[in-house]
């Protein structure tokens, strides 16, 4: 068992004996430390680390167009593009010079290219290391330090690094670069060359910057895209809830509506017996005044819901038996539509008249908007058990007319709500001609039947 010591420093002591007062590192010193501790983070910590090159998505508008074949490997296209710069590094340095050995250590700078697809950061160090070893060796070019093999693949590692990394690990690189070059140039053996020092900076500084600016505008585009995302999310779920709670004003006067009348016909109902019995009046008592609290209690959760300047409406809510009236004034507004009504008509439950005039409603007015000039047909149908409705528009005239809308789909969301409130099923989306199709069943029982 090892025993650790603890290493707690400790304060200095003034000439008093005392300890002197804390003196808070300066600006300048906390910029120096946290330069070293993001140096010591970005390509000393782990720099051999196995970090492999992923795969390019294959879902862009451009690699869907390619032909099927291409597009299997369309997703190794970077890596692709990293072989051919190591290709092109093992030419430059085999083809400047006649020397065998130097031309066997040329593999050593393409090699650091192709680490790029494993080992980005160990990469760096190899094609640095591996730069004043060849520029030792070979003698036939005239050019000191980078020779130009290892002029080409230090500036491809550069590239390839700072694309996989950060822009902090880029500036790193560039500055350990330039601190090596111009130590480099006050060797002896730089008086007897031309000096390949200032074309190295000054083209890393131009790739590495252009890569930089890439990296921002790609965070950017990124963080932009979120934000939509995000902000489409938010307005989607405010657009449901604005629609919810729609539904839920006017559900509140059909529902009002009915318990009403239970409450007058619970208090009049004793009234049309001679001589009640007493339970008989406490059980009506009871009803009417369950159903008065209900009422109270549905009117404070409907207060929860309204908007601040919500004004109730004074006419009562529409049923399909102002369905005339509707198409009346849609027709009023240029959309020719026609009316077809199969099965016996009969009453059914307030609700599901109510949801069915708005569906039609909704989809008339998404007609109006998105297909200007188009002919429309309301179709409804009085099925066993329910209620069955069909929209259906044609493709607009002159599609040049018809704008884009910002509150797009809400109209749907709107419909499906009162959809799935009766249990019932929708569908929605284009036709093979152009036009719009939105087709709704809405299930009434028997027992809602009678009642209604």
């Amino acid at each position: 068992m090892t025993e650790t010591t603890p290493t707690h420093s400790t304060p200095p002591r003034d000439a008093d004996g005392g300890y002197a007062a804390y003196k808070p590192r300066s600006p300048e010193v906390r910029a120096a430390v946290e330069a070293l501790r993001g140096l010591r983070q970005d390509l000393l910590h782990d720099a051999f680390a196995y970090r492999p090159l992923p795969s390019r998505p294959t879902d862009g508008p451009f690699v869907r167009g390619l032909p099927p074949r291409l597009r299997r490997y369309a997703g190794r296209a970077p890596h692709a593009v990293v072989v051919v710069l190591a290709f092109i590094t093992l030419m430059a340095g085999v083809t400047t010079t006649q020397t065998a050995l130097y031309a066997l250590l040329a593999l050593v700078p393409a090699g650091a290219v192709l680490l790029t697809l494993v080992r980005p950061v160990g990469a760096f160090w190899l094609s640095l290391a591996s730069t004043p070893v060849i520029g030792v060796i070979g003698t036939d070019f005239d050019g000191w330090p980078w020779q130009p093999g290892s002029f080409a693949g230090h500036l491809s590692v550069l590239t390839v690094v700072a694309i996989r990394t950060r822009p902090r690990t880029a500036a790193w690189m560039w500055l350990i670069t330039a601190v090596f070059g111009l130590m480099a140039e006050g060797l002896p053996r730089s008086v007897f060359y031309d000096t390949t020092t200032t074309p190295m900076l000054f083209l890393s500084a131009v790739v590495l910057l252009a890569v930089t600016v890439w990296h921002i505008r790609r965070d950017a585009e990124q963080e932009v895209t979120a934000q939509q995302t995000v902000t489409a999310h938010e307005r989607s779920r405010r657009t449901l809830l604005e629609e919810r709670t729609t539904i839920a004003r006017e559900l509140h006067d059909v529902v009002a509506h009915h318990m009403s009348v239970v409450a007058i016909q619970a208090e009049a109902a004793p009234y049309r017996v001679q001589n009640p019995p007493e339970e008989l009046e406490k059980a009506f008592a009871t009803i009417r005044e369950n159903a008065v609290a209900a009422l109270t209690e549905l009117r404070r959760v409907l207060g929860v819901v309204r908007a601040e300047h919500y004004e109730a409406p004074e006419a009562p809510q529409p049923t399909l038996a102002d369905l005339d009236a509707l198409l009346a004034n849609v027709r009023e507004a240029g959309l020719g539509v026609d009316k077809a009504v199969t099965g016996a008509v009969r009453e059914l439950p307030q609700g599901v008249e109510l949801s069915a005039y708005r569906i039609v409603q909704e989809a008339l007015s998404n007609t109006l908007r998105h297909a200007p000039g188009a002919g429309a047909r309301v179709e409804i149908g009085y099925v066993l058990g329910g209620l069955g409705l069909r929209i259906v528009n044609g493709p607009p005239p002159n599609p040049s007319l018809v704008k884009p809308s910002p509150g797009a789909g809400h109209g749907i969301t709107g419909m499906r709500e009162r959809v799935t409130m009766l249990s019932g099923e929708m569908t929605a989306g284009p036709l093979a001609d152009g036009g719009y199709e939105v087709a709704v069943f809405l299930p009434v029982t028997v027992a809602a039947e009678g009642a209604a």
